[in-house]
């Protein structure tokens, strides 16, 4: 499997680069995620119920079609939650001869940003689409925006942090083994040093 990390954003890119560096199965480009040609996937960072009419969807709807985003809809209906939880993710095929699926994962339950700056969404949504892309046979390549750094105003250099620790987990397989709650709570600080854990 094959990850490009791309987004228009110069920051984003740096702070990916800060952490990915070593991953040779890791392309960094800044540039625009709809123009890409070269990957099975590109991904949605949007939000639970699917409106993909905002930031960097909109532009994927402006590129695969505003259908994308009503049949992504009728899914997350069907759903027993009702709403494609954060966290969650899950594939369509876009019917592009070029971008043939998209991966749905999103970094936050309605478009807003309060609180998404300090929260591990980005981590959350990392997880997620990458469990969805190795889980699909026909996804070999992916390419995935900067997450919560939008809309949700997370500092870029967090959610590269939180990216990079998804992708250690679920690609090099370094698997959480927490031996007291103390311990998994110094792993939450630590995927976002700006948030907290108790507000008292």
């Amino acid at each position: 499997m094959h990850y490009l990390l791309i987004d228009t954003n110069a920051q984003m890119v740096e702070a990916w680069n800060l952490f990915f560096k070593e991953e040779a199965n890791v392309k960094v480009l800044e540039g625009d995620l709809t123009t890409v040609s070269a990957s099975d996937a590109i991904v949605s960072p949007a939000n639970s119920f699917g409106f993909m009419d905002g930031g960097v969807d909109y532009a994927i709807s402006e590129r695969l079609g505003w259908d994308l985003q009503d049949r992504l809809q009728a899914q997350i209906k069907a759903m027993p939650e009702g709403e494609l939880l954060v966290g969650k993710a899950l594939v369509l095929e876009t019917g592009d001869s070029l971008i043939p699926y998209l991966i749905s994962a999103p970094t936050m339950r309605v478009p807003m940003n309060f609180n998404i700056g300090t929260s591990v969404n980005a981590y959350l949504a990392m997880k997620a689409t990458l469990i969805a892309a190795q889980a699909h046979p026909n996804i070999k390549t992916v390419a995935i925006p900067g997450f919560c750094t939008g809309v949700g105003r997370m500092p870029k250099e967090v959610a590269a942090r939180q990216m990079f620790k998804a992708f250690e987990e679920i690609v090099k397989g370094k698997v959480q083994n927490h031996q007291d709650f103390g311990e998994a709570q110094r792993y939450h600080r630590d995927l976002n040093p700006t948030g907290m854990i108790f507000d008292y």
